[in-house]
């Protein structure tokens, strides 16, 4: 059984930090950032962030760390998910999943919000959560989308373990190349090489793609030409609440042909 992800923690430690079973929603805030379609400049959906009031949990690394500890992501999963859909009623929207929740089958209730969302639904996982909890991920996830139509993504590609053929073993709808890839790709020619491979992998079997972390006209303008579906990054969108009804488009429409 493979081990929890785990995370560095600075400051205070964990131990010390008040319970993540006490937590509400009224301890939680969320914005949307926009992704967008890079053939029409068009906001395709919005991914939920969402990020605890409280001081000593401000970092979502340091708030999940304590909710493995406590083995409550199911819990916690479950409350920000409370969260977001009380401000995305129809539109297009990602969410996050943390791997220990998949395993404590919250996700599969009658009662989650997920199966009332009225629109497009994308369940993200992360590249290093498919590659060490394959197996669990293919039968929850599976369940999930056969019962409502979610959709699956897998985050954070090339972060990690990198593994392309286990990972679109999976049928994962759309792959994020994680942000490390892309920044700077216009400069890299290693990058743009594997990039485009994967790109090119991931569209032949079915799956979209969306560069993660675009900062740089010159980095939205190479993933374009690689082929890529999608964006998401500063340079198009900051998190924002409620959801911006357009993205910053800062290419011509011609740019995009």
């Amino acid at each position: 059984m493979p081990r929890p992800l785990r995370w560095t923690l600075t400051g205070l430690e964990v131990s010390t930090l008040s319970s993540i079973r006490a937590l509400t929603e009224t301890d939680f805030d969320v914005a949307f950032q926009p992704i967008v379609d890079l053939a029409t400049g068009r906001t395709f959906a919005h991914e939920a962030l969402t990020r605890c009031k409280l001081p000593h949990f401000a970092s979502p690394s340091t708030l999940f760390a304590k909710a493995e500890e406590e083995e409550a992501c199911g819990r916690l999963g479950r409350v920000i998910r409370n969260v977001v859909f009380q401000h995305c009623e129809r539109q297009a929207v990602f969410i996050n999943l943390h791997p220990q929740e998949i395993g404590q089958r919250w996700l599969v209730q009658p009662t989650d919000p997920l199966f009332l969302h009225e629109g497009p639904l994308y369940l993200e996982v992360t590249e290093s959560a498919a590659f060490q909890y394959f197996d669990l991920c293919m039968s929850v996830l599976g369940e999930v989308k056969a019962r409502c139509g979610a959709h699956i993504v897998v985050d954070d590609f090339g972060a990690g373990h990198s593994d392309l053929r286990r990972v679109l073993a999976l049928k994962p709808d759309i792959v994020k190349l994680d942000m490390s890839l892309v920044r700077d790709i216009d400069q890299s020619p290693d990058k743009r090489s594997y990039a485009e491979h994967v790109i090119h992998t991931c569209r032949s079997l079915g799956a979209r793609v969306v560069a993660e972390g675009l900062e740089s006209l010159a980095e939205l303008q190479t993933v374009i030409a690689l082929g890529a579906d999608y964006g998401q990054g500063y340079l198009l969108g900051r998190p924002a609440a409620p959801p911006l009804g357009k993205a910053h488009w800062p290419l011509k429409p011609s740019s995009t042909a």
